[in-house]
């Protein structure tokens, strides 16, 4: 049953993998209501598998997923979608023979009406897409069009947004776009869980941050108690 003070989102004690071996171990995380929190860890730590567990692409062996205290375990993306959840993975995350209009269109396909007004309000907060509504997604830069899947992911007005390696191989002027981006999704009432390989930054505009590793729960605090830990420090921003 929803409670008011539940947080928007909850993994609780989560398992999960591929096959029969599990990649997260009991994992707990939660994402506050107005809140950016993000995952860090080395490779292999289970943050994108932590994802897409939450998300119903792989199925909880154990544990509970909760959206705003209503349990959704084993629930598909979609039916997770109209509960407000938003997924944007680290690639494939666009139609490219679509244009950036249609991409938005589709991003808003369970809407009966006030698409138009959606993409509208889209474009206002992505200026450089509304630029060039007819141009086709598979022409657009790489940060170009990680910015599209972050518009196309908030045509349906999620309460909550996944984002997988949001800034990966994009360049350090686009990576400060799409964090600055993140930021302004928040601001305007969007919560955000997020999976980065640039810990030190995704940490910097964080409320709250979590450490895995070999799949478990290793760390976790605000944004800058983690970036001002001594371990990780060491063993994950090279210090």
């Amino acid at each position: 049953m929803m409670t008011e003070h539940a947080p928007v989102l909850a993994a609780d004690r989560l398992t999960s993998g591929y096959g029969e071996v599990p990649i997260v171990r009991d994992v707990s995380i939660r994402v506050g209501h107005d809140e950016i929190v993000t995952i860090i860890g080395p490779n292999g730590a289970g943050k994108s598998t932590l994802l897409k567990s939450v998300f119903g692409y792989l199925p909880a062996w154990h544990g509970r997923v909760l959206v705003a205290g209503d349990d959704v375990t084993g629930l598909t993306p979609e039916k997770l979608v109209r509960r407000g959840l938003a997924y944007v993975p680290q690639t494939n995350n666009v139609f490219p023979r679509l244009t950036i209009r249609e991409n938005l269109a589709m991003g808003g396909f369970t809407l009966t009406n006030g698409v138009k007004d959606r993409i509208d309000w889209v474009f206002e907060l992505f200026p450089v897409l509304a630029e060039r509504p007819r141009e086709r997604a598979g022409r657009l830069s790489g940060g170009q069009r990680q910015t599209l899947a972050l518009a196309r992911a908030l045509m349906l007005e999620p309460v909550i947004l996944l984002l997988d390696e949001p800034s990966a191989s994009l360049s350090p002027k686009m990576v400060e776009t799409v964090f600055a981006s993140v930021i302004e999704i928040n601001r305007r009432g969007t919560a955000v869980l997020m999976v980065e390989q640039n810990a030190r930054r995704a940490l910097a505009i964080s409320h709250r941050g979590y450490v895995l590793a070999n799949g478990e729960n290793r760390l976790e605090g605000s944004g800058s108690e983690l970036l001002e830990s001594d371990e990780v420090r060491r063993l994950y921003l090279g210090e």
